[in-house]
Formats: structure tokens, C-alpha cells, sequence
């Protein structure tokens, strides 16, 4: 069975899920930050893993 499972990554700053994302349970234990371009900030902003 795979461990890839797919996440939500969400604006740090206005909180919306704005991209999905998949992530190795087994190999990536910590939670992921992206900077990724949010179009309700107009900004890139760090986009953090959320839960489902």
C-alpha cells in the first residue's frame, strides 16, 4: 500500500486552502511550508499543511 497521501496547504496570512499536495508519511514527518502565490492576498505568502 502506498504512504502517499494527499494534504491541504493553506495561506499563513488570510488562512484559505488554496493548493493540494502529496506528501510520503514515512519519509517527511515534519509539516510542510511552501511560499506559493495567494490570489485573495495578491502575494506570495507561506502556505503551511493543514489538517483534513
Amino acid at each position: 500500500m502506498s504512504q502517499t497521501r494527499l494534504i491541504k496547504l493553506a495561506c499563513g496570512k488570510c488562512k484559505r486552502i488554496n493548493y493540494w499536495s502529496s506528501k510520503n508519511k514515512k519519509l517527511v514527518e515534519r509539516k510542510i511550508q511552501l511560499k506559493k502565490w495567494c490570489k485573495w492576498c495578491r502575494a506570495q505568502t507561506v502556505h503551511k499543511e493543514v489538517k483534513k
